[in-house]
């Protein structure tokens, strides 16, 4: 597969918000889900979600770091991002990473209890666009 830059990788993510995060539990199970990064599409090898600390996908996480988000547009682009994730319950990270609407899920904004961001750090990008392909490691 055909080396790319991160800026290639992040020109092509620029629009994209839905994914599929895909984690495992602690005996190797998948479990996935649509996410949204909240409209923070500037892709700089980091992605953030906002979620709640007592969900599955936490405690998954806690288990096993092992992350895959998976993206799919309909002018056949395809896009796999593998990386680690982090519970992060830092107020300045929250208060840097929220935007407007949020409060839809999180009616308290960055003090609702329990709020947590997960931040998948990428080790890998990889994506497929009609005749292109294209590979970033970190």
């Amino acid at each position: 597969m055909k080396k790319a830059s991160l800026k290639t990788i992040a020109e092509r993510m620029k629009n994209l918000d839905f994914r599929m995060m895909v984690t495992q539990d602690g005996q190797q199970v998948s479990y996935s889900r649509p996410m949204s990064n909240n409209g923070k599409v500037e892709y700089d090898g980091d992605s953030w979600f906002f979620t709640y600390e007592d969900g599955h996908k936490v405690d998954q996480i806690k288990k096993n770091q092992h992350v895959n988000l998976i993206y799919q547009t309909d002018d056949m682009l395809f896009i796999e991002c593998t990386g680690n994730g982090e519970i992060l319950k830092d107020k300045n990270m929250l208060k840097e990473k929220w935007v407007e609407g949020l409060d839809q899920w999180f009616p308290e904004g960055i003090d609702t209890p329990g709020i947590c961001l997960i931040k998948v750090r990428a080790s890998r990008v990889r994506f497929w666009h009609k005749e292109e392909e294209g590979e970033y490691i970190a």
